[in-house]
């Protein structure tokens, strides 16, 4: 069974500036992805979806795709 990324490298805050490592759990529209798919566990799924639209509504991420 594969480790959650974030108890992986012992993170516990997820930053909201740090855009590189959010873009890796958003898909092409830019949603957030589910758990399944990044196998993030449940307490940093909830982290990184609060931090993802913090960066949204900073203007560090887009929210949606032009087009």
């Amino acid at each position: 069974m594969k480790q959650c990324f974030f108890c992986q490298k012992n993170i516990d805050d997820i930053d909201y500036k740090n855009v590189d490592i959010l873009k890796h759990f958003l898909s092409s529209q830019y949603k957030i992805l589910p758990r399944k798919k990044t196998l993030v566990c449940a307490k940093h799924q909830r982290v990184l979806a609060k931090a993802v639209k913090r960066a949204r509504q900073m203007s560090l991420i887009p929210t949606t795709l032009k087009h």
